[in-house]
């Protein structure tokens, strides 16, 4: 994990050691409508339903939800991949009221961790350049600039800036 607060397991979750109320878990085909309506209220060019069922079902894909309060309900995710020993952050979004709470640092804790135990030697993923606190979180995680992909974003049209973390032990 990052630097941050550590989780521990009780029945297969993970629970967070900082916030009492949140679980981190394997997504489920119910948590699809919520994970979705999350990608909207976050992006200008959000995945479809249809593409997050898809990558409910694939066995390569590492798919965590955050579920918060008595009621369970989803306030973020993490989508990413392992492929020999490099991982691929595709997407993390958590909803509008929980932004600045720590929660995206607690699934991208988990994320990472995950794709370290598939073996993953270093991680990848690509944030708009004038997201400033995606990056601050994926700095305080030991991401690095890489690379840039000149309009990579269509919606608005944005370059992409390509960071890099590689993992320990």
């Amino acid at each position: 994990m990052g630097s941050s607060a550590r989780t521990s397991t009780r029945g297969g979750r993970l629970r967070s050691a900082v916030n009492a109320d949140v679980t981190l878990r394997a997504a489920s085909a119910d948590d699809i409508r919520a994970v979705a309506a999350i990608e909207r209220a976050s992006f200008g060019d959000p995945w479809s339903e249809s593409a997050f069922d898809e990558l409910l079902r694939s066995r390569s894909a590492i798919f965590l939800v955050a579920t918060r309060g008595e009621e369970k309900s989803v306030a973020g995710y993490l989508i990413a991949f392992v492929f020999a020993d490099e991982a691929e952050i595709l997407n993390l979004a958590v909803t509008p009221a929980e932004r600045g709470r720590g929660l995206g640092g607690e699934l991208l804790d988990a994320g990472l961790e995950a794709v370290r135990k598939r073996g993953a030697r270093e991680a990848f993923l690509e944030v708009r350049e004038s997201n400033a606190s995606a990056l601050a979180l994926y700095s305080s995680r030991g991401f690095s600039a890489l690379s840039r992909r000149g309009k990579y974003y269509r919606n608005p049209v944005e370059d992409a800036l390509v960071l890099r973390r590689v993992m320990e032990g």
